[in-house]
């Protein structure tokens, strides 16, 4: 396999922490892997500890399997009552604690910056699994790492990203991910309550992203080579009843589809998805969102394997 002293060590916070080099490097592994599997057990004697402080099934899953499949285990918990915090214990401690008994804390947490506090607090590297409304950076790496191995490159391809594009992690992790890229053009499609934040679009102007803030998918669907789809989160947005008045403000339709997409146009999603997509487009040659999933194993096998050999 390839070279993997790059990244040994390294805490992941932040989309923007890696480079297009790295990124390159990280998927050169996760593609050996996809197509030849794990080479031996690298990360035998490795311990994971999944400290989701949040529900989480892909996310959390997939990093449980990519350390077994690379030979390591893994401990931990996916809710706050079932550890020491329901009982008064402080995030620092929790931390301070995990980080004594693994080689690697995954932490998912409904705060913003909680994984970067756990990455000053901890020794071992700490992987960001998603924080508040900030950064997702393994679903940024798994999203175009699935556009590379369905298109075979970033650049080039016009793309719109649809959605809770304020509070979603996701999709702001993907937008910031795709400035290390050349895309055509990039459509940030959403409601007006909920477009990109002032900070994110600084970020990708600074960054020189050829990008669109529109609020009607029908407008730019004709264009798209991907679409990158997001639900609206009743987590993440503080007031219930603005949830309520936005929750069925845009729904990707087999007509809309059918009538104005390029035939070979790919919808990615990180899952969950709710009514945003209509169920009958699953089966459809657009659906690739069940091959991003998959793909999430050989990604983070590799990034595992990266960061601790």
């Amino acid at each position: 396999m390839v070279s993997v002293s790059g990244f040994k060590g390294r805490d992941v916070i932040s989309i923007l922490d890696f480079t297009r080099s790295d990124l390159e490097e990280l998927f050169e592994l996760a593609d050996y892997i996809r197509v030849k599997g794990v080479k031996g057990k690298p990360l035998e004697g490795r311990i994971a500890a999944l400290a989701f402080f949040e529900p989480s099934t892909r996310t959390r899953l997939s990093f449980e399997s990519a350390m077994k499949r690379a030979g390591g285990d893994t401990i931990g918990f996916t809710s706050e009552e079932a550890i020491s915090i329901a009982k008064g214990e402080s995030y620092t401690d929790t931390i301070r604690m995990l980080d004594s008994y693994s080689d690697v804390i995954v932490v998912r947490h409904r705060y913003d910056g909680a994984a970067k506090l756990a990455a000053e607090i901890a020794e071992n590297p700490v992987i960001n699994a998603g924080d508040g409304k900030q950064h997702h950076p393994t679903q940024a790496m798994l999203d175009i790492y699935t556009i590379k191995v369905l298109e075979g490159e970033v650049d080039g391809l016009t793309i719109g990203v649809l959605g809770d594009l304020k509070y979603g992690r996701a999709a702001t992790s993907f937008i910031l991910a795709l400035t290390h890229y050349k895309p055509k053009q990039v459509y940030l499609i959403s409601p007006p309550q909920l477009r990109t934040r002032k900070e994110v679009i600084e970020e990708v102007k600074n960054k020189g992203l050829k990008h669109k803030e529109v609020e009607n998918l029908e407008d730019v669907i004709e264009e798209l080579d991907i679409l990158y789809v997001t639900r609206i989160q009743k987590e993440r947005i503080p007031d219930p009843e603005e949830y309520e008045k936005l929750k069925g403000s845009y729904r990707v339709t087999l007509e809309m589809i059918e009538r104005k997409a390029k035939k070979n146009l790919k919808i990615l999603h990180p899952l969950p998805k709710v009514d945003e997509i209509d169920p009958r487009i699953d089966t459809t040659q657009h659906a690739t969102y069940y091959t991003q999933a998959k793909l999430g194993i050989p990604l983070r096998t590799a990034l595992l394997i990266k960061i601790l050999t």
